[in-house]
Order: structure tokens, then C-alpha cells, then sequence
């Protein structure tokens, strides 16, 4: 019952962050650029419950944004997929306690995705690549990532501890959370 309320959990936070991705961000973009709050989602999701439930969230929540709003199907899916792998693999070997830690995950996994979903929509679609261009829009998403991530910090730190009860057993750390 625990982990049902716990994905239940999930499921409502996956689209409220659609609606502030979508509604809100429309409104509070920095140079044309809208924050990626599903990389932080998913990256969350790796981090505190596990590889399998991080990849499942990632593949699952990146078909259902590549069918709402995507060029090529798939393509969000696999990105997002790769993001809670490494979201698990972060957490075995570096700590979810440190902010600065999860601010540096955050801007490498945003990178990661984004460089992901250039390239290979550049190979798919047949479109030239333009790298200036690229690179001033991917380094003001990180930077605004990164902004949103040291503000709901506590709440990702708060529901993460929630999800790690949910899907690990023996957690020392958060047994008393």
C-alpha cells in the first residue's frame, strides 16, 4: 500500500510539473528558454527510489511528452531512460545529502539530455547543427535548472526521503525521516 500511494504520488507530481512546464514556464523563460523540470523529475526519481523504477518512469513519462508535443517518437524516452540510470548510479556512489552534489547532478544530466536530444533529432531529422546557437540555449537551461533545483530543494530532499522509504528496504538514513 505504501509504494502504491507513493507512485500515486508520482503520477500526480508528473503532471503537475506538465502544467508548470507547459502553463507556468511560458511566462518565466530567460533569453526565449524554458527550464527542463522532467530532467530534474526524472533525475529525483533515479536518485531516491531505484534503477528500475527510475528507468520506468523515464521511459514511460518520455513517450507520453514525445506523443504530446514531440518530433520523433521515442527520442524523449530514451533520453529521459538514460537520466534514471544515471540518477541510480549517482546515488550508490555519490550523496544525496550534499545540495552542491545534487546541483552538479542536475547540471550534468541536463547537459547530457540535451546534447542527446540535439544531436540525435540533427541524425533523425537531417537538420544541420548550428553549436553557438546550441550551446547559449543549453547553458542558460542548466543555469535556470539549476536555479529552480536549489529552490524546491527542500521539497525534493522531503518527498525524496518519502520514495526511498517506499523502494528500500534497508536504509539506515531515512528510517527515521
Amino acid at each position: 500500500m505504501k509504494k502504491f500511494s507513493v507512485i500515486l504520488g508520482l503520477i500526480v507530481t508528473f503532471f503537475l510539473i506538465y502544467f508548470l512546464q507547459v502553463d507556468v514556464f511560458n511566462y518565466f523563460t530567460i533569453a526565449g528558454v524554458k527550464p527542463n523540470l522532467f530532467v530534474i523529475y526524472i533525475l529525483f526519481i533515479g536518485l531516491f527510489a531505484n534503477q528500475v523504477v527510475g528507468i520506468s518512469f523515464g521511459v514511460i513519462c518520455g513517450l507520453i511528452l514525445d506523443l504530446v508535443y514531440g518530433k520523433v517518437v521515442g527520442l524523449t524516452a530514451v533520453m529521459f531512460c538514460i537520466i534514471g540510470y544515471l540518477g541510480a548510479y549517482f546515488d550508490k556512489n555519490f550523496s544525496k545529502e550534499n545540495k552542491l552534489t545534487i546541483i552538479v547532478m542536475v547540471a550534468g544530466v541536463t547537459l547530457i539530455y540535451e546534447l542527446g536530444v540535439y544531436f540525435l533529432s540533427s541524425i533523425i531529422l537531417g537538420f544541420e547543427r548550428e553549436y553557438v546557437i546550441f550551446f547559449k540555449i543549453a547553458t542558460v537551461e542548466v543555469l535556470y535548472n539549476i536555479l529552480l533545483t536549489i529552490i524546491i530543494y527542500p521539497l525534493i530532499q522531503k518527498f525524496g526521503y518519502a520514495v526511498d522509504r517506499a523502494f528500500k528496504k534497508n536504509n539506515i538514513l531515512t528510517r527515521y525521516f
